[in-house]
This record gives C-alpha cells, sequence and structure tokens, in this order.
C-alpha cells in the first residue's frame, strides 16, 4: 500500500499481520463524526441553528432522547479521527525510516493536497469541514515528530497547557457573563440552507469563512497534543499484545472517570457545559474507544459482518467522509430535497435518526462496492495521483 494514504485511509486489502483495528477504527470515526453533523444538516437553518441550540433541547416528548443522542457522540469522534491522525503520521514515519528515506520529506505536498481537498469540500459541501485544520496540524506535528521523544513530551504539555488555559478562559468569561443577558438566536433572511440555491450555499460559506473556521482554529492545540499522542500510542504498542497494560489505563480514564463526567455535565446539565466536554471530556473517552478497539481485535483476529463493513469504511474514508456530508445536504438542504425544512419541530429527533440511517446505508454499501472493484476510493486515488505527480517533480 502507498503511504500517502495511510493517514487518512488506508486502502490495501487486509493481509496477515495487517492491523485489523485501524481500518476499523477509522471506519468508526467517519461513521461517528456524522453522528454529531447529522444534527447540523437537520436544521433548517444549517450550522447557525444547530449553534444557536447547543446544549439545549426542545421542549417535547423527544427532548431527552435528543439530547442524549446528542451528547453519545459530542466530540467522542471528533477526538478519535484526531487520533487517528497521528497514528497515520506515526505510520508514514516508520515506513520512510524503514525506506531510509528522510522525514518529514515530501510530506508537505501530501498535507497540501489535503489542504485542497478540505477546501473543496468546506466550499461545496459543509462549512465545518476538519479536513483543512487537520492538513495544517499534520504539517506541523510531521516536523515535531523528526524530534526527540523528550521533546514531543514537551510538546504535548505544552499543547495541552495551551487548550486547557483557553477552555478556562472561556468558562471565566461565560461566569461573569451578565445575568439576563441571553443571547438572541441568529436569524437567516433569506435562508441559504432551506431556500438557496448550491452556489448561493457556496457564497454564503465563502461570506462567513472566518466565523465558520474558527473552530479549527481554537482546537489547533488539542489537535496538536491529539496527534502527537497518538503517534506516542502508536509507537508504545498501542495495538500489540505488549501494550495490555496502555490499554487498560486509557479505557479506565476513558471510560471509568472521562466517560461519567461527560455524560452527566453535557445530558443533564447542558447549556454551556457542552462545549466543555466537546473538548475537554471527549477527546479522553474517544482515547478508551481506541484501547477498546483495539484490545477486541487482539483477542478477536477476524473482522466478522460488522467489522467488515467498518473495515471497508474505513479503507475508503476521506471519500466516505465528503460522500456522507453530500448525501445529507441533498436530502435536507433546499438545493436538494429540501427535507430539513418540510419536517416539524416535533419530528426533528426522529427524522434525523431517519436521515442518519440512510447515509450510513448508502457509504457502506458505496464502501463495499467500490472495493469490490478497487483497490482506493476514489477520492483517495486522485490524492494517491496528484501526490506522484507533485512529489516526482519536486
Amino acid at each position: 500500500m502507498s503511504e500517502t494514504l495511510q493517514q487518512l485511509a488506508p486502502t490495501d486489502r487486509p493481509r496477515p499481520g495487517r492491523l485489523l483495528a485501524l481500518d476499523v477504527l477509522r471506519g468508526i470515526a467517519i461513521l461517528g463524526t456524522l453522528g454529531t453533523n447529522i444534527w447540523i444538516f437537520t436544521d433548517p437553518a444549517g450550522l447557525i441553528g444547530y449553534i444557536d441550540g447547543l446544549g439545549t433541547a426542545a421542549e417535547d416528548g423527544w427532548m431527552w432522547s435528543q439530547r442524549l443522542l446528542q451528547q453519545l457522540v459530542q466530540g467522542k469522534f471528533l477526538g478519535l479521527l484526531t487520533v487517528m491522525f497521528g497514528i497515520g503520521l506515526a505510520i508514514q514515519q516508520s515506513s520512510a525510516q524503514r525506506a531510509g528515506r528522510r522525514w518529514p520529506g515530501s510530506y508537505p505536498w501530501r498535507a497540501a493536497l489535503l489542504f485542497l481537498d478540505g477546501l473543496l469540500n468546506f466550499l461545496l459541501v459543509a462549512e465545518f469541514d476538519v479536513l483543512m485544520g487537520y492538513a495544517v496540524t499534520g504539517l506541523v506535528v510531521a516536523y515535531l515528530l523528526a524530534t526527540s521523544e523528550r521533546a514531543q513530551r514537551r510538546w504535548v504539555i505544552v499543547a495541552t497547557s495551551i487548550h486547557l488555559t483557553l477552555l478556562t478562559l472561556v468558562a471565566v468569561a461565560l461566569a461573569f457573563e451578565p445575568e439576563g443577558d441571553d443571547r438572541e438566536p441568529s436569524t437567516l433572511d433569506p435562508n441559504p440552507y432551506a431556500d438557496g440555491s448550491f452556489w448561493d450555499l457556496v457564497l454564503f460559506r465563502l461570506d462567513h469563512a472566518l466565523a465558520f473556521r474558527v473552530e479549527a482554529i481554537i482546537i489547533f492545540p488539542m489537535s496538536v497534543a491529539l496527534f502527537l499522542l497518538g503517534a506516542r500510542l502508536y509507537r508504545a504498542g498501542v495495538f500489540r499484545p505488549e501494550g495490555a497494560r496502555i490499554r487498560k489505563w486509557l479505557m479506565i480514564v476513558g471510560f471509568g472517570v472521562a466517560a461519567p463526567v461527560d455524560f452527566v455535565a453535557g445530558g443533564f446539565l447542558g447549556g454551556d457545559l457542552v462545549l466543555f466536554t466537546r473538548y475537554g471530556t471527549a477527546p479522553l473517552v474517544s482515547l478508551g474507544i481506541l484501547a477498546a478497539v483495539a484490545a477486541f481485535y487482539l483477542r478477536r483476529p477476524r473482522l466478522g459482518f460488522t467489522g467488515t463493513r467498518l473495515s471497508e469504511v474505513g479503507r475508503t474514508a476521506l471519500s466516505c467522509y465528503i460522500l456522507q456530508n453530500l448525501i445529507a445536504g441533498m436530502l435536507c438542504y433546499g438545493w436538494g430535497l429540501g427535507l430539513a425544512a418540510r419536517v416539524s419541530p416535533d419530528a426533528r429527533v426522529p427524522f434525523t435518526i431517519a436521515i442518519y440511517l440512510v447515509v450510513i446505508l448508502a457509504i457502506t454499501a458505496f464502501a463495499h462496492l467500490w472495493l469490490r472493484r478497487f483497490e482506493r476510493g476514489p477520492v483517495e486515488w486522485l490524492w494517491h495521483r496528484g501526490y506522484r505527480l507533485l512529489a516526482r517533480t519536486n
């Protein structure tokens, strides 16, 4: 397999000795991020309406279902996807070292192509794209991985400290916010999500590009820390039998400590605490998920039906990430079927669940059928061809 695609979606067919958990985890991360993003698509006001309602839920018979479903996925799979990118970088570095190539070598070309993919995804498909942020983070971390283990640990500490400081400043600002100073819901007139054309939505994203990119900027320190941590966990053997102690502690911290705090704070208290669970406790839960899946496939070195479907999504992760957002937009936005604006607020929760299941079935079917004929997903193939062209001229 070409190492160019290891960062997000490895594409070779399963073979003896392959770490099955890697592809499965990528698949889980891709489908899990949709579990958060689907609520954006099914909101009549898109991302603007979702942000306005963050931490709250409609006071109807579905209120608790909505709260708990949203909190179940909030931030966990974003964290898992971020860690998997760091693991992908470590794999690429190991491959380069075994082949006697310098590191990071031509990796900047890969980061540039990923940034281009993200830019197109942002403009044409989803304003909450993560690929541009990962491209920048990956470029920085690629050079950090060329430093000593000691230096990398220091960078993890520094990046984590900056991230926690930012969260603390946000907490202080919210604590001293004047009482009764409730935010008025944002209004969109006209509403490009419900009433605009495909091009109207592209222009809307361009007009508000900075606002839509704020999250990627704010979580940059967290992303650096998780990239480096993912690389460190891979090198420490989290996917190998000798990593049992590491996996045990990751599951204790992730499931025994972070998950209960995350669930109670975000699911039952809600409000602004959702910000702290998304960027505070959720990344720790994602480490528990990583460890649990790694342990499962060490005990059972066969994928089975569900594992195979997840693995196929993981092997075409970049294509599936873009495709799932495109399908959801086609179903929900005004340039497509416009279903989000037609559904009553009381039916939003079952409608969202139904749309999620439809999209999941569509992309898992796509991944399965595509990989029966081809070794790489379509976007992965284009990325691979582009990289080979650029690297050859470097």
